[in-house]
C-alpha cells in the first residue's frame, strides 16, 4: 500500500448553498480556464472526472462559447467495461456534452479500457507521453475518500518517479478492473477542483479536512486545490 505524502500544499474551500450553484461555479471556472488556456497557449487540456456528480456540468459545458478545435480532453479514470456500457465514463460524457459539440475526435483522448486494465494503462501512458501539464483537472470524492480509481488500501502513484497511469486490478466495488491515472500525474496541472456534494460525502470530507490520509489528499499540484462543496456538509450533524 502507498500512503500520501505529507507535505502541505493550498486547499481552498468555497461552500456552495446547493447542488445548482456548485454546478453554476463550477462551470464558471471550466469557461474561465478554458478561455485563459487558449489565450496563453492555443490549446486547453481538460481531464474529466466519472460518476454521477458531473453529469449535469457536462450538460452545462455545450453553452461555452469557445473555440472548441482548442478543446483535448482526457479522463482521470476508466472502468473496463465495453466502449458502449453506459456505467463507461467516457459513454457519459459523450452522451451529456462531447457527442454535442465539434471538438475533433483525434483530441478527445479516451482509455481503452475494454483491453483490460494492463494494456489500457499502458497505452493510456504512451498517449500521455507528450502531455505537458494538464490544464484543468476535474475530480470527485468518494464515500471511502478515493479519488478517480484511486482507492485506500491501493497504490496511488504518489512516489517520485510514479508512472502516469495505474492499472487497477482489484477496485473494491464493480467493476474490479480499472485504469486511473496517478495520484502525481493527476497534481501536474495547472488547475485541479474538486466536486463534492450528496450527504454520503460527509464522513470522507470531513477526514480529508481532518488531515486523515485518504486518496484524495494526495492530489497536490504545486498550485493547491480547489474544492467546491455544499455547504451543509460543513456542518456538524444535529444529534
Amino acid at each position: 500500500m502507498e500512503m500520501g505524502s505529507t507535505l502541505a500544499v493550498p486547499c481552498r474551500w468555497h461552500a456552495l448553498s446547493d447542488e445548482r450553484a456548485l454546478r453554476r461555479a463550477a462551470l464558471e471556472i471550466i469557461f474561465a480556464g478554458a478561455a485563459q488556456a487558449i489565450r496563453a497557449r492555443g490549446r486547453f487540456h481538460f481531464v474529466l472526472a466519472g460518476g454521477n456528480t458531473p453529469r449535469k456540468i457536462y450538460r452545462g459545458i455545450t453553452a461555452a462559447r469557445t473555440d472548441w478545435s482548442a478543446w483535448h480532453v482526457y479522463y482521470g479514470d476508466e472502468r473496463c467495461l465495453p466502449p458502449s456500457d453506459p456505467a463507461r465514463n467516457s459513454r457519459m460524457a459523450a452522451e451529456a456534452w462531447l457527442d454535442r459539440v465539434p471538438i475533433p475526435s483525434s483530441q478527445l483522448h479516451t482509455i481503452p479500457a475494454e483491453l483490460g486494465a494492463l494494456e489500457a494503462a499502458r497505452m493510456y501512458a504512451a498517449t500521455l507521453r507528450t502531455v505537458g501539464e494538464f490544464d484543468l483537472v476535474l475530480l470527485g470524492l468518494g464515500e471511502d475518500g478515493h479519488t478517480a480509481s484511486l482507492f485506500p488500501g491501493r497504490e496511488w502513484g504518489t512516489a517520485p518517479g510514479s508512472p502516469d497511469t495505474l492499472a487497477v486490478l482489484d477496485a473494491p466495488r464493480p467493476p474490479p478492473q480499472r485504469v486511473s491515472l496517478s495520484a502525481a500525474r493527476l497534481s501536474r496541472s495547472r488547475q485541479v477542483l474538486f466536486l463534492v456534494g450528496g450527504e454520503r460525502k460527509r464522513k470522507a470530507l470531513a477526514e480529508w479536512r481532518a488531515g486523515k490520509d485518504i486518496p484524495a489528499r494526495a492530489i497536490r499540484p504545486a498550485a493547491g486545490v480547489d474544492v467546491l462543496v455544499e455547504s451543509a456538509l460543513l456542518e456538524p450533524l444535529a444529534l
